[in-house]
């Protein structure tokens, strides 16, 4: 039987050691990479319901919490982000305001939809016995009556 040498194995312990040790440099790089592509692709992912205000001189925010009912030029319905069909409102705003003391809605309709569909709408509203229906809009820019 043959006896290694015991510098021969020193040297492979010190290698062994060596290599044990975790190159961190490739995960630093693929969690750079994720935060560009994160910082990226964030601002894309905020959508909002495309609707154009009409504008109005004074200012109109809501000082009470209520539900925002918008209305879409395409004249789609929604309550919050849900989609609702005209037909169905009714019954939505019913089972949402069952139990609840103030019945309040905030209407956000496109500038371009007739008065009559509008109306149509505020009286769903009225009829799902909600008490307050609020209407907003977008703020005017007014002139300095000095720059004139």
């Amino acid at each position: 039987m043959v006896l290694p040498k015991l510098g021969s194995l020193r040297s492979k312990r010190q290698i062994g050691t060596s290599l044990s040790e975790i190159n961190v440099t490739p995960f630093i790089d693929v969690m750079l990479v994720l935060l560009v592509i994160f910082m990226v692709t964030t601002p894309l992912m905020q959508s909002g319901i495309g609707v154009d205000l009409p504008t109005a001189e004074t200012d109109n925010a809501p000082a009470e919490e209520g539900l925002r009912l918008t209305i879409t030029p395409d004249q789609r319905i929604r309550i919050g982000e849900s989609l609702i069909n005209i037909n169905l409102l009714e019954s939505r705003l019913l089972n949402y305001f069952a139990g609840k003391t103030k019945k309040v809605v905030f209407l956000q309709a496109d500038k371009d939809l007739s008065y009559g569909y509008i109306m149509e709408i505020m009286d769903l509203v009225k009829k799902a016995g909600v008490e307050v229906v609020g209407l907003m809009t977008e703020p005017k820019e007014v002139e300095d009556k000095d720059k004139r």
